[in-house]
């Protein structure tokens, strides 16, 4: 499905850019992995991947560095040829009020999420319109959709993400070139699991009851969505099958946001 084409992937070491990386070289791409990791970590991936009889390498580009994530780009075309495939992922969390909140915090959230995201966009369109083919994928979030109380960088920057999703969908409709939005809920990830340890300590409650009556609160499925049901609907849009979905935000979030 994907043979010859390559994909750069940021925060893909771990959670759902992983998933989306093993989806996609499943499906044949290239993969460029982003994100942190010790060596050894780096090796397993990259062995892994490279099962499916597809090139991977790993790029340790600083999100929140312009010079990085354009440098993650470059690289990734000397190194494959293109980037026909370009999932934006990387993003970091912080809870805490409007009137507390860390300004340091504020700006590394919109680094990472918001602006690396325009910084790769920027970096790739050319190439993708030359070669009159891309899929541009924005990880977002339900948070991109409705906001929650105590994060207002988070829920900025994914708003943002949006906004970002759309303008580009619209430049680029006639040069063969797709970008979404995918807007997950609660995914079962491994910084969701130290979330539900830190709350089950924070409330005295034990974990069964932390999972459905406060972090599947707004989940009306009250279950997590699962890594793998985000990867699929990646790998989807990067199909042919999906060649008019340009500019859309689909929320895959057990019905979070049709409340």
């Amino acid at each position: 499905m994907l043979n010859n084409k390559t994909a750069v992937i940021t925060g893909s070491t771990s959670g759902i850019g992983l998933g989306i990386a093993r989806a996609l070289a499943q499906a044949g791409a290239n993969i460029m992995l982003n994100g942190f990791g010790d060596n050894a970590l780096i090796v397993r991936l990259g062995l892994e991947l490279s099962a499916h009889d597809v090139q991977v390498r790993h790029h340790a580009a600083d999100m929140t560095k312009p010079a990085e994530v354009t440098a993650l780009i470059r690289d990734t075309e000397s190194a494959f040829g293109s980037v026909d495939i370009l999932v934006n992922n990387a993003g970091i969390q912080h809870v805490a009020p409007i009137d507390e909140f860390p300004e340091e915090k504020w700006s590394a959230i919109q680094n990472i999420i918001l602006n690396s995201s325009f910084h790769a966009t920027k970096a790739a369109l050319p190439g993708m319109k030359q070669r009159g083919w891309g899929r541009i994928i924005n990880l977002v979030s339900a948070h991109g959709l409705v906001a929650s109380p105590f994060k207002s960088a988070y829920v900025t920057a994914k708003h943002g993400l949006v906004g970002l999703t759309k303008t580009v969908a619209l430049e680029t409709a006639e040069s063969g070139i797709t970008c979404n939005a995918i807007c997950p809920g609660y995914v079962r990830t491994p910084l969701v699991e130290n979330q539900i340890e830190a709350q089950a300590a924070a409330h005295n409650l034990p974990r069964d009851r932390v999972i459905r009556e406060v972090i599947l609160a707004a989940q009306p499925t009250k279950r997590f969505v699962e890594i793998e049901e985000v990867a699929a609907l990646a790998l989807y849009l990067c199909g042919d099958a999906a060649k008019s979905i340009t500019g859309a935000s689909i929320p895959i979030d057990g019905g979070w946001t049709a409340r």
